[in-house]
């Protein structure tokens, strides 16, 4: 089984990194409960150089953030600190003062109006408290423009105080819900969110080399980003860093870490709550965090309304998918092999992962380029999960 899935997966990788126009270099690895059962680079840190891509390159992992600021929440929630229903505003008091915008009038401007009702934690895990990002919502980038409004990428309170795009609970839009979570986290701990997962998370998962802060010896490590342009070429972004001493720890996009490290905490919802120096969760709630939390109510695919941003993004078009707190959840068997009812996100720089607990299977793929849904990143990940389980789960593919 290994060197099977040591061939394809290395071929996938070669295969995305060597082609032209392809990607300037790429981490993979796969786990089951246990461990690591592959771990691949292919490529190089930055197009142009020749230093090579490594298994422990550190990448801006972006969303991939949300499911441990997740994990802190439900933390919250099985110490009896707070519940789901809890309103935000009790934590994060600011969140109170977000309008909801009706639309604009003849001359641009934005009609805005208080929420019906109060936004709640569990609201905001699931995407439905209303808020968005302006670079998947059109009328939010026309309110941010038309207010000055400046982008989650800064890290500033004032990126927060935006504008619910609907009343809370109403339907689901992707967007900044968990830099919220993070500020309902610090609220309630008393300590910036950073401190809250090292102690609470990095530290019981082994998980070295994590931080919304790299240290010198990270910044080392670090993959440069790159943006691709129209004409399909890569242009690195060598200054590119997320800021480094933020005055918001995103609990949304902001960690920093090596792929090694996150497959620290897919093998801890694998392992129900359990990781390599203590447990996390109880195993109740690590369940819960992958139950649908929408009911009849379906994810929709994101439009690319900021192009160097993103381009239109689905995964696994035609298929209905939920959310959990805080997962996408396919409700039918993905082509790739992933059963139905198993969990998987990504980050904004064509970062992937999924993860398998009917398989005991999780894995991640760890690109830096922009904008997102990149057409040679996206596909080399959904080649290297069904490579992953055509060797390890043949009977899935």
């Amino acid at each position: 089984m290994q060197n099977g899935l040591r061939e394809a997966a290395d071929r996938v990788l070669a295969g995305v990194a060597q082609r032209e126009n392809g990607v300037p270099g790429v981490v993979a690895m796969a786990t089951d409960r246990e461990a690591n059962v592959y771990e691949g680079a292919a490529g190089v840190r930055e197009v142009g150089g020749d230093e090579p891509m490594t298994t422990d390159a550190v990448f801006a992992i972006f969303s991939c953030t949300k499911a441990i600021t997740g994990v802190a929440v439900m933390q919250l929630v099985e110490e009896d600190v707070l519940t789901l229903d809890t309103p935000a505003k009790e934590y994060a008091p600011e969140i109170a003062e977000i309008q909801v915008l009706e639309g604009f009038d003849e001359d641009g401007e934005p009609r805005t109006r208080a929420p019906k009702s109060d936004v709640t934690v569990g609201q905001l895990m699931l995407h439905t408290a209303g808020f968005g990002y302006d670079f998947f919502n059109e009328d939010l980038l026309r309110y941010g423009e038309k207010r000055g409004v400046p982008s989650v990428v800064t890290a500033k309170q004032d990126s927060l105080n935006s504008v619910l795009l609907f009343d809370p609970g109403e339907r689901w839009e992707y967007g900044s819900n968990i830099d919220w979570v993070g500020k309902v986290v610090e609220g309630a701990r008393g300590k910036r969110l950073g401190e809250v997962f090292r102690e609470r998370v990095f530290e019981p998962l082994g998980m070295e080399s994590a931080g919304f802060t790299m240290t010198d010896e990270m910044r080392a490590r670090r993959a440069t980003m790159h943006q691709r342009g129209e004409d399909g070429t890569l242009v690195p972004m060598p200054d590119f860093e997320l800021p480094q001493d933020p005055e918001q720890h995103m609990g949304g996009h902001g960690l920093y870490m090596p792929v090694g490290d996150y497959m620290k905490f897919i093998r801890m919802v694998l392992n129900d709550g359990a990781g390599e120096n203590g447990r996390v969760l109880g195993e109740e709630t690590a369940r819960k965090m992958g139950e649908n939390g929408l009911g009849e109510l379906k994810i929709k695919g994101l439009p690319g309304v900021i192009p160097q941003l993103s381009n239109d993004a689905e995964f696994f078009p035609g298929m209905p998918k939920s959310w959990g707190y805080t997962f996408m959840i396919n409700d039918e068997d993905a082509p790739t092999g992933r059963p139905a009812g198993e969990l998987g996100w990504a980050g904004l720089a064509n970062l992937f992962y999924w993860i398998d607990r009917k398989n005991g299977l999780g894995g991640f793929w760890a690109t830096q380029i922009f904008p997102f849904a990149d057409p040679v990143s996206f596909s080399g990940y959904l080649d290297f999960e069904s490579a992953v389980y055509s060797s390890v789960v043949p009977e899935t593919v």
